[in-house]
Parts: C-alpha cells; sequence; structure tokens
C-alpha cells in the first residue's frame, strides 16, 4: 500500500512538527512495516513556472515532424519564445515551463538553446519528464480553475500539480486488509498520535431501496448491493490534476474521470467500485454464479471461460463483470459516456480470492474484497464517488437509489478485563484495554454479572472482521500499546521425559548426515501432476495417489507431495543455473499419500471444535510417512593438489542411508532391484531384517537418463530414498548395553569366487549368518574380475573381525567361525573360496 503523506495529512490532523519518519515509525510499531519513504519532485530543481501559450506557429519540418513555436507567458515583462513539439495544446492553455537553470530528473539541465532555427528559452513539459509518470503522449495542459482560481503563470508548477510529496511504502499483512485504504491509515495514524479522527466514510443508515436501476441477488456471495445513477456526463470533462497525481503518487494511472473517480474513492474509502455505461446496459444487473460454459471477455480482453464457483455481474446480455475482481468490455466506460451506473457492493471474501486466483487475475479490488471490506461502507463510497462526478464531471445524481441486501451483525466477544494483561504478561490495567479497544472503533460495555470479576462485552466495528476471538481482541491491545511494553521474562521449563525415542533418533539422523558432508534443504510439501510424469511413474503407482488440495498457491501444483525427489531436483536445477554443480543435498520430510477416506472436514472457525469433529478430523487425515531423501551431482571431493576430483556416483547415495542405519544401530542390507526413477541396472533395493521378516526402507542408486533429461538434472546425477519412519521403527529401543570387550580382535581374511551376477550384499549378508556371534564386523575391501577369477566369475575379497566378550579367541575358533561363514555363503551364493 502507497500512502501519499499530502493526502494522509488532509484526513487526519497531525500534531504540530510531526514528521514523515515518526509516522512512518508509529506505524511500523502498530505493526505496519513501513519498508521505505520515497520522495516525489525533489529530482527536480531550479525554476519550473506555470505558464500560458500566448501564441504559437507551427513550423512542418524536413523529416516529417511539426514543431510548435510559442510564445509562453512565464510572470515576466516579456513573454519567453519556446519550441515544443507536442501539439495537444491550445492557445490560452496553462502549461508547466522548466526555465534555464533548472534540472529534471535524471541530471537534465535545461538551458536557452538553438533548435529548429529559434532560440527555445526553456522547455514546455510532458509528465514524464518531470518524474510524475510515464506518459509522453503530449505535454501537461492544467485545468483552467485550480482550486477554485485561474493558475498564475510565474507561480511555481511543482506547487501546482502538488507533485512534491512523501510516499509510505507499507506492507499490509492479510490480517488487516482495512488498511488498503488512506481511510485505514488515517485512522491507524490518528490512533498512534492519540488525535481524533473524523471519518469521511462514517456510518451511514442502510435501508433498502428500489427505486434506482434494478438490482437481484441471487448469490449469498453478495450481502449488499448499492446501484446510483449519475446522468449528464460531460465526456471530455478532464481529470483534475490533484486527482490524477494522488493516483499515480498511489501507484495508479489516470485514465479517464468516470474511472479515476471510482479508483480515488476505492483508495481512500477501501471500498472497489465499477461504473457502468448506463446506456450499454441490458435490462437488470443480477448478481449469480456462473454456469459452466460461460465466457466473459473482462476490460483486460481476454475471453475467459467461466466455472460454476465464479460470481458474476449479469444482465439481459448475459454476464457482464466478474464479481469483484474485474468487468466486462460490453458496459465499458468510453469517451463517448454520459451516463454511468455507480456499483458498490460487499461480496464473500472467500469467493473472490478464489475466482481471481482460478483466472490468475489479481487486481486492486480483488485483493481488497479477498481481504476483507467493510460490509457498511458501499452506501458512503458510492455517494462520494456520485458526489465527485457531479462536481467534476457536471453531472446530474438521480434521486432514485437501488439499495439490495443489508449489512451482517458483528460478533459480540466477552473476554475478562485483565486477558490482555495475563497474556501479554504486562502491566496493563482495565482502563488501557477500554481505551485502546474504543480507539480502534469497537463497542466495550461492561458486564457485572458475573461473580468471577470484570467482563466486557465487545462488538467490533465492520471494518474489522478480523475480530473474532477473545485473542484477537489481546493482539489489538499489545498491538496498539506496543510490544515494548511487555517485560522480557525467562519462561519456567516445566517437567517433563525430554524428547521421544523417534524425536532424539531423528535428530541424530539428520546431525549425522550433515557431517557426512551433505546439506539439509527445507522444500515446499506441493507437487504437480508434470513433476510425477517426469519421475516416470506408471499409472498404478502408489506415489501416484495424491491429495489434492482445496486452495492451492499455484494451479500448477495442487497436490501434497508423495515423493521428496522433485523438490529436491528442483534445488539441483536453480543451484546449477548459477553454476553451482557439485552438490550433495538431503531433505528430511512428511509426504502424503491418497487413502479414499473422503475430503478433509472443514469444522467453524468461530468456536473450539467438538470431540467428534476433531475424531472426524484426524480420522480423514492421510498417511503421512516421513522420508529421508538426498540427491548428488558432479563431484564428491575437488581435484586439487592432493590428487584427482571424486566424483559423486551410487556409492555416496548408499553411504547416506546407511549412515543413517548406522547412527540408529540398524544394519542394512542392499540388493540390486528395478525402481522408478533409477537406473535400472543402476538401483539398490535398501532392506532392513526384522522380527517379521525384511522390511524395504527405499532405493539408492543412479538416475535414470529420462529422469536426468526431464528434470535438466547433471549427468549421472544420483538419488537416494528412504523410510525414515519405518528406520527408526526396526533400531533397537536400548535395554541393557553390552560392555566393551578387553580381549583382542582375531582378523581374518578371505577371498570368494562366485557368478558374476551375484550382488555383494548376498555373498556378505550368508557370511555374516553363518559365522554367528563371534562376527564383529566385516568389509568387502576387492572386487576382482579376470582371467584368474575365470569367465563369468568375480572375486569378492572380505576382511572379517572376530571377538569374545570375555576370552581371548583361539586361532581354531576363529578359523572355524570363518570356514562356517564360507560354508553357508557356497550354499548360499554358490561361492568358492578362493587359494
Amino acid at each position: 500500500m502507497r500512502v501519499p503523506m499530502s493526502w494522509l495529512r488532509d484526513l487526519v490532523d497531525l500534531p504540530q512538527g510531526v514528521t514523515t519518519g515518526a509516522v512512518a515509525g508509529a506505524l511500523t510499531r502498530a505493526g505496519l512495516q513501513v519498508e521505505h519513504i520515497e520522495p516525489m519532485g525533489n529530482e527536480v530543481s531550479g525554476p519550473v513556472v506555470v505558464g500560458r501559450v500566448l501564441e504559437f506557429v507551427e513550423e512542418p519540418q524536413r523529416n516529417g515532424k511539426t514543431i510548435r513555436w510559442c510564445q509562453v507567458d512565464v510572470g515576466e515583462d516579456v513573454p519567453r519564445g519556446i519550441v515544443c513539439g507536442a501539439l495537444n495544446f491550445a492557445v490560452g492553455d496553462f502549461v508547466i515551463v522548466a526555465l534555464p537553470g533548472s534540472v529534471l530528473p535524471g541530471g537534465f539541465a535545461i538551458s536557452a538553446r538553438k533548435t529548429y532555427g529559434h532560440i527555445s528559452d526553456g522547455m514546455i513539459c510532458a509528465e514524464d519528464e518531470l518524474g510524475l509518470g510515464t506518459d509522453h503522449a503530449g505535454i501537461i495542459v492544467l485545468p483552467p480553475l485550480v482550486d477554485g482560481q485561474p493558475p498564475r503563470p510565474g507561480s511555481d508548477g511543482l506547487d501546482v500539480l502538488q507533485a512534491r510529496d512523501e510516499v509510505l511504502e507499507i506492507d499490509v499483512t492479510p490480517d488487516v486488509g482495512y488498511c488498503l485504504s488512506m481511510r485505514g491509515m488515517a485512522r491507524e495514524a490518528a490512533q498512534a498520535f492519540d488525535v481524533t479522527f473524523p471519518d469521511p466514510y462514517g456510518a451511514q443508515a442502510i435501508r433498502p431501496a428500489e427505486g434506482g436501476y434494478p438490482v437481484r441477488l441471487e448469490s449469498d456471495a453478495c450481502s449488499l448491493f448499492v446501484a446510483l445513477r449519475v446522468d449528464g456526463l460531460d465526456p471530455g470533462a478532464p481529470t483534475p490534476v490533484w486527482m490524477s497525481h494522488r493516483l499515480a503518487a498511489a501507484g495508479m494511472r489516470s485514465i479517464s474521470l468516470a474511472v479515476d473517480v471510482t479508483n480515488y474513492v476505492m483508495l481512500e474509502a477501501g471500498q472497489p467500485l465499477h461504473a457502468y455505461d448506463a446506456d450499454q446496459l441490458r435490462g437488470a444487473i443480477v448478481v449469480r454464479k456462473a454456469v459452466e460454459g460461460e465466457h466473459l471477455v473482462t476490460l483486460d480482453d481476454v475471453d475467459r471461460t467461466l466455472s460454476p464457483e465464479d460470481l458474476l455481474i449479469t444482465d439481459d446480455s448475459g454476464p457482464i463483470g466478474l464479481a469483484g475482481v474485474m468487468g466486462g468490455q460490453t458496459t465499458e466506460v468510453s469517451e463517448q459516456t454520459r451516463s454511468v451506473v455507480l456499483e458498490a457492493a460487499h461480496f464473500d471474501p472467500v469467493s473472490i480470492g478464489r475466482t481471481f486466483r482460478r483466472h490468475k487475475l489479481p487486481s486492486e479490488a480483488s485483493t481488497r474484497f479477498a481481504r476483507g471490506v467493510d460490509p457498511a461502507l458501499p452506501l458512503a463510497a458510492a455517494r462520494a464517488a456520485a458526489r465527485l462526478l457531479v462536481r467534476l464531471g457536471g453531472g446530474v445524481l438521480r434521486e432514485e437509489r437501488t439499495i439490495v441486501g443489508g449489512v451482517p451483525a458483528m460478533p459480540a466477544q466477552r473476554i475478562r478485563a485483565d486477558l490482555p494483561g495475563r497474556i501479554l504478561g504486562a502491566p496493563v490495567g482495565e482502563e488501557q484495554v477500554i481505551e485502546v479497544l474504543r480507539a480502534s472503533g469497537v463497542q466495550v460495555t461492561g458486564d457485572r454479572e458475573d461473580v468471577a470479576g470484570e467482563w466486557l462485552r465487545l462488538v467490533p466495528p465492520t471494518w474489522r472482521s478480523d475480530l473474532v476471538d477473545e485473542y484477537d481482541y489481546v493482539e489489538e491491545v499489545g498491538r496498539k500499546l506496543g510490544f515494548g511494553v511487555i517485560r522480557s521474562r525467562v519462561p519456567q521449563a516445566p517437567a517433563g521425559r525430554g524428547y521421544t525415542f523417534e524425536q532424539r533418533s531423528r535428530r541424530a539422523v539428520i546431525r549425522a548426515i550433515a557431517q557426512a558432508g551433505f546439506v539439509e534443504l527445507i522444500t515446499l510439501p506441493f507437487i504437480g501432476t508434470e513433476e510425477l510424469d517426469h519421475l516416470g511413474l506408471s499409472g498404478d503407482d502408489p506415489r501416484r495417489r495424491t491429495v489434492r488440495l482445496a486452495n492451492p498457491l499455484a494451479d500448477t501444483q495442487p497436490f501434497m507431495r508423495t515423493t521428496l525427489l522433485p523438490g529436491l531436483f528442483a534445488a539441483v536445477m536453480r543451484n546449477t543455473s548459477r553454476s553451482q554443480d557439485d552438490l550433495a543435498l538431503f531433505e528430511c520430510g512428511l509426504v502424503f499419500h491418497e487413502t479414499g477416506r473422503g475430503a478433509a472436514l472443514m469444522p467453524s472457525v468461530a468456536q473450539r471444535p467438538t470431540d467428534a469433529e476433531i475424531a472426524a478430523v484426524t480420522g480423514n487425515l492421510p498417511d503421512q510417512p516421513r522420508m529421508l531423501a538426498g540427491v548428488l551431482t558432479g563431484n564428491w571431493t575437488p581435484a586439487g593438489w592432493q590428487g584427482s576430483a571424486v566424483r559423486a556416483d551410487w556409492r555416496h547415495a548408499v553411504h547416506l542411508a546407511e549412515t543413517a542405519a548406522a547412527t540408529l544401530g540398524v544394519r542394512l542390507s542392499r540388493r540390486a532391484a528395478q525402481h522408478t526413477p533409477w537406473h535400472p541396472g543402476r538401483c539398490a533395493e535398501l532392506v532392513v531384517g526384522t522380527g517379521d521378516g525384511e522390511v524395504v526402507l527405499g532405493w539408492a542408486g543412479e538416475l535414470h537418463p529420462n529422469v536426468v533429461k526431464a528434470y535438466d538434472l547433471p549427468a549421472r546425477a544420483c538419488a537416494v530414498e528412504l523410510d525414515l519412519d519405518a528406520l527408526i521403527a526396526a533400531a533397537p529401543r536400548g535395554g541393557e548395553v553390552s560392555p566393551v570387550s578387553p580381549f583382542p580382535l582375531t582378523k581374518e581374511d578371505v577371498a570368494l569366487i562366485v557368478d558374476a551376477d551375484v550382488p555383494a550384499s548376498e555373498v556378505e549378508r550368508a557370511l555374516v549368518d553363518g559365522a554367528g556371534e563371534l562376527l564383529e564386523s566385516i568389509r568387502l575391501f576387492d572386487v576382482y574380475t579376470g582371467a584368474q577369477a575365470g569367465e563369468g566369475k568375480k572375486s569378492l575379497a572380505f576382511a572379517l573381525g572376530f571377538r569374545a566378550p570375555d576370552r581371548t579367541l583361539t586361532e581354531k575358533e576363529a578359523v572355524a567361525a570363518l570356514q562356517a561363514a564360507v560354508t553357508r555363503a557356497g550354499e548360499v551364493c554358490g561361492a568358492v573360496q578362493r587359494a
């Protein structure tokens, strides 16, 4: 929200000497973050004055251009001769002249210079040349009267234009939509400096009336509709200078008087308005939901296919506007419009928010409606716009008016007077609470019937739809008093049992993986069909059982994720686009699988949900396992003086999984598998044995080339994904700690020849099973293929460590354990010990 200080000071009488910086600080302390203060008109220096064109001669040039040699009265004894290339002015018009010695934005110095055969003694200025906008179609022509008086030649041109100003750029949070208006900002400033605020759009009695243009409401999404008609407008009436420059300072461009008036009132009051060309309307205005397949060409010249959830403004010809978002072309105000019907209505915020997101059509109006507009404001805003059209456009306001619907009652709330002080932890007395709330427009009455203590009955003003719960009022008190009143106090830690086993396990795993060289990311949990297609998932893949969001942030990602990999792949793409190719990234987070239990329930937020509602909500939740995933590209270690680079490959992906398992005391097994999106010949299935048999935790390896291409990943990228919840469930829960044996470790090496297609992990698992309890460690340290191993064979060399907890092993015991391990490998894998 852009807030011109001149406009703000017109609405509220701030104390003498209050600077723009002081206002910015006060608003920031009230919860409205002022991003910066933008000065306007300060880039112009020197004499920029009002001039009056006395005469001119048009002189065609050889290049086809026509210039005017003008004589301009600038308040001096002798007129100045000035060359001007614009043609949009006439003799007698008032213009803005930059005289020699002035400097315009961009350091453009004005001097008397020879051009087109004349000495041009100054420059007649366009809007963009003064830094007041982007219009360069013609020079600025002032109206005959400014503030009721003709402009005086030689007077300060920037003062006449009201171009010198300071603008506050304020970030308005969604919960205070009433601050998307000068009225709301003025109210906040008045309360911050403890001055009165004379509301120009104060409460007006709203009673149904049907004497004006006919209107019908056929949807509950519109609670109030006001229609006023203004006839006899002068199509050529210009927008006054003060209005066009206030609009520009607030971030909107001037279009035409009728449109500018509706925008001006919207910015000032916060109530979006729309002007229809009355001569183009066909029959009664009807507010209804769209019918499947209907179309509307909006003001931006786009033919839009409508949804049954869209709220429309229609007449006998069909749709003429997307309610609260944008009007249609058929009833657009044009240069020939002489009669307008002003619409001021109140629409349901949720409906408008969904419509503008569905059509990707954010507008000043839809932004305000989606955040909540004062439901009692339409009549006052429509009257203000009509008065401006009458005063500035020469129109006549018809006495007949149409008011359909009404203003819903605001929800009352009872709170203990000491609640804000207790929650804020600050000495806030009852009188302070009452004073702050009344200054915010809240109706406060006492209620002493409850013997437990003093209660307050509160009814919020119509523009504060955010004040619903008793703690909303606590926040309001804290915001207005300033959070500096809250005392710094360290809370006392309650007695408890500390972290659960699952929490300790997750933290240990994440810490271990980070220490192993991976970088943790947190990505958004949303996904689209395109990402799943890029993974190459089949139609019956469980990861296609997605949970659809009722109100997604982006139409391209309407589902909750079923895998962590697409988010990590997107992070890789962002990094590689910035020449960061050596990546080892991981994420730990929930995925969501649709279970067919039905759509989520939406309990009312007006009160605490019942136990039955909570049970129904939790019963419909999707399955949400916590997964652990990683992706690797480029080099694991860079090249340097100590040696060549080590490329990240499948071993490092497996290393992530084994690090997680080892941290929890779990032994992982792996075997060759085929699982999308991994390369079918370079994928390992990660398995853990439990009391109930084997559990597949996930997969690791090199990604399929098609997936690498679809996601634009570096060649031979690798990834891993496993079920962290299942891994933690397989971890030992503690109990007795085995003492460290003081006896020496007996080391034995063995080389086994097996078929080339036998996975080393199967051989290792067989050795472990056969070695028995004396085996403490096992490590594969060599793989050999060649003539000595035989055709179609390979040799696997393992280092085994044996130790007993209560004695030093004899050589016979170690050899027997080793032989038992070799025998088991022969039975399971066909392994033969290599001599």
